[in-house]
């Protein structure tokens, strides 16, 4: 979706034109008709007059006729000619594509669910949407600067973020979760605060400049924040300590052609897992996965959790495996078996 105001503001000139044109027409072929011209001839003579083709006169003009054709030429000839310019404008500078475009958009938007929104399509928000992307992820991309996502395959919106009806246009009703990678932290509060008041319920992933930022964010309903140049300081830390750490780091979570993976797996009421113990439930034997980790209900991780740990609907598993194994490991966890 892109900004609809140049479109609407050519329709409105170019409805304003033609109303203009209209009105010198039947002016021109009433003022024929008066001079005694019939009905197809003042509206023939009234044409060529104004579209400045140059047939032939029907009749010959006396001197008011020739008066009041000169008055017309002045009159209609501009009228016809800024008419004619601004449908020619419309088609070739792609306004009335750019409609049809904006409204195809409107409608894959509209039914558009469980989609991630990043706000922002900077150096932040690109790298986000490229791994969301290739994780197999749908994303609505949503900037105030038009040219910036001119280009994209993905559904996008422009306006500010801050707006809340540009929110509700990128579908945040249906949103799996937000992304605000705005440039500025006051816009990156803003636009939480607006969409977790919206959606209670919505996961919000925000960007953060500076560490004074990050406690303000999570007041103003961020789940996590994200200040990328910290992040970027202890990934050059840790590549400098432990690269082989780092590496197989990488392709586990983001090598998304990778057989070995790392998911979070949540326990839900209705596994036939929750009630047991891990030794009871047998995840590794059953489905080959490795279970790094489990996080509690509170927050805590436990890693390398002992077999005598209870499991209960809500507990998250931190597991590793091939997508065989985790698929297995997501069917027991989520249903009955």
């Amino acid at each position: 979706m892109t900004d609809e105001r140049p479109w609407i503001e050519t329709r409105r000139r170019t409805r304003l034109a033609v109303t203009a044109l209209a009105l010198v027409l039947v002016a021109g072929s009433v003022g024929y008709y008066l001079l005694g011209f019939s009905l197809i001839d003042a509206v023939y003579q009234t044409v060529t007059t104004v579209s400045t083709v140059g047939f032939r006169e029907v009749h010959p003009f006396d001197t008011v006729g020739k008066t009041f054709t000169m008055v017309l030429i002045l009159a209609g000839a501009g009228t016809a000619l800024y008419t004619f310019g601004l449908v020619l404008d419309a088609l070739i500078e792609g306004h009335l594509g750019r409609h049809f475009e904006r409204r195809k958009m409107s409608r894959e938007l509209s039914r558009a669910s469980r989609h991630i929104i990043i706000c922002g399509w900077g150096r932040v928000g690109r790298s986000t949407g490229a791994h969301l992307v290739a994780a197999g992820q749908q994303i609505v991309v949503i900037d105030r600067n038009a040219d910036r996502i001119a280009d994209l395959t993905h559904l996008t919106v422009v306006g500010d973020v801050t707006d809340d009806a540009v929110l509700n246009a990128a579908g945040l009703s249906k949103a799996r979760a937000l992304v605000a990678a705005l440039d500025t932290d006051a816009d990156n509060v803003y636009v939480t605060l607006s969409a977790r008041a919206l959606r209670p319920d919505l996961v919000i992933i925000s960007r953060a400049r500076n560490d004074a930022s990050e406690a303000k964010l999570i007041r103003a309903g961020a789940d996590r924040v994200v200040n990328p140049q910290r992040s970027g300081g202890r990934r050059m830390a840790n590549l400098t300590l432990q690269p082989h750490v780092v590496d197989f780091w990488d392709d586990v979570m983001y090598g998304h052609d990778a057989g070995f993976r790392l998911e979070e797996i949540e326990i839900a009421p209705a596994s036939d897992l929750a009630g047991k113990t891990l030794r009871q439930g047998a995840l590794h034997e059953t489905t080959g996965a490795l279970l790094i980790a489990i996080r509690s209900k509170t927050g805590d991780f436990v890693p390398n959790p002992p077999l005598d740990t209870q499991v209960e609907a809500g507990l998250v598993l931190i597991a590793a495996g091939t997508l065989d194994q985790l698929r297995t490991l997501h069917h027991r966890a989520e249903s009955v078996t």
